[in-house]
């Protein structure tokens, strides 16, 4: 018989002969991180950064533009309110054909990942591809003659060129989810509507917005061609400022233009974080 003092250990005591030494960390496990993942409120930086950085540029342009010395054509070329005009019209230009990027892209991307339509998605993206491949202003001119000169022959060569970005990202994004969790849903009841609205397409989110922020600046760009086809826009500023050689009005248009893109590509990446489904902020 033992003493008190000479009594085994018991298991899982602590702090007793016997007892197994209390589980510490891991020495291969990496040390916590200090700060939380990103999360989808952007930072002060990302708010102020840019805009501040762009808003610099617009102000040194006006003060240079004021300061040096324009001849009569290219006061006329920049007289009254043309810029603004050109600007408006750049800007709705842009965001019309990026409306119908979106209509047309998201549900035909969606639809031919879709069992029934999953056979027509290489046709339908080899014209998509088609369609971005050729210049833009051979496709214009090409859609003179059918459309004729205006801004809808613009609107719709844009919707051509920047369709790709939208629809390609959107195959990619529902194809790469996995699809224990799309059995899953229909497991529990979901109709595959709702697996589409509640599990698919927020899943894809990242990747759709992706491309929706490829096809803005895409958009912006190809808008300066509208003027060869009587849209408007910047690009009548540039090519006045290139056919007269007033390098003012050239620059002016130029730098509107750059502006107005990393502005737009600016404003996209807000809200693609912004949007981005709660539980996938950190990836």
């Amino acid at each position: 018989m033992t003493g008190r003092g000479d009594s085994p250990g018991l298991p899982g005591a602590p702090g007793l002969p016997g007892a197994p030494a209390a589980a510490g960390p891991p020495e291969d496990e990496p040390p916590p991180a200090s700060g939380a993942p990103p999360g989808r409120r952007p930072t002060w930086r990302q708010l102020v950064v840019t805009p501040a950085v762009l808003a610099a540029v617009l102000v040194a342009t006006y003060v240079w533009i004021s300061t040096v010395h324009l001849d009569s054509i290219a006061e006329n070329a920049l007289a009254g309110d043309t810029v603004q005009v050109r600007l408006w019209q750049h800007v709705k230009l842009t965001a019309y054909s990026t409306f119908w990027v979106l209509v047309i892209a998201i549900p035909l991307g969606t639809a031919l990942t879709r069992r029934g339509l999953r056979a027509a998605a290489p046709v339908v993206t080899a014209v998509a591809n088609i369609g971005q491949a050729t210049p833009a202003i051979g496709m214009l001119a090409l859609l003179v003659i059918w459309l004729g000169i205006g801004p809808r022959t613009a609107l719709v060569g844009m919707v051509v060129y920047a369709v790709l970005p939208v629809l390609s990202n959107t195959m990619a994004g529902l194809r790469a989810i996995d699809p224990t969790l799309v059995e899953a849903s229909r497991g529990i009841g979901m109709s595959a509507l709702g697996t589409l609205s509640r599990v698919e397409l927020p899943l894809a989110v990242p990747l759709i917005l992706a491309g929706v922020r490829t096809a803005l600046v895409l958009n912006v760009g190809t808008a300066t061609l509208a003027t060869f086809v009587g849209g408007g826009g910047l690009g009548d500023i540039i090519t006045t400022g290139i056919v007269t050689q007033r390098m003012p009005v050239l620059i002016l248009g130029s730098v509107l233009t750059v502006v107005l893109a990393l502005f737009v590509d600016w404003l996209a990446s807000l809200a693609e974080r912004m949007m981005r489904p709660r539980g996938l902020e950190g990836t």
